[in-house]
């Protein structure tokens, strides 16, 4: 019977991380992917499961990836906004020493 209680216990079993295993590490790049030790699942918002049993998984938070939930280093790409533009080079008219 598919929801036994030897079935369900089966998976509990599954789901839980034995108490010797030490938790997942999570690694957060405020410009960049967050860093998951794998394997791992991930669950999109439209409900797709995408899999990995990679080591280390690099998942993608710009959605810019074309491998999306996965990074693809797109965000290399994209603008920084959150950085102020830097100065203008100089011109001949402002630096007196380059008009020789």
């Amino acid at each position: 019977m598919p929801n036994s209680p030897e079935s369900l216990e089966q998976l509990d079993h599954l789901a839980r991380p034995e108490r010797s295993e030490r938790p997942r590490r999570v690694t957060i790049d405020r410009d960049g992917p967050l860093l998951v030790e794998g394997p791992v699942e991930v669950v999109g918002d439209d409900g797709t499961v995408s899999v990995s049993s990679r080591f280390t998984v690099a998942i993608c938070t710009c959605r810019r990836s074309r491998t999306y939930p996965w990074c693809d280093t797109s965000h290399r790409r994209r603008v920084k906004q959150h950085e102020d533009k830097p100065a203008p080079p100089e011109t001949d008219d402002q630096n007196p020493e380059a008009s020789s």
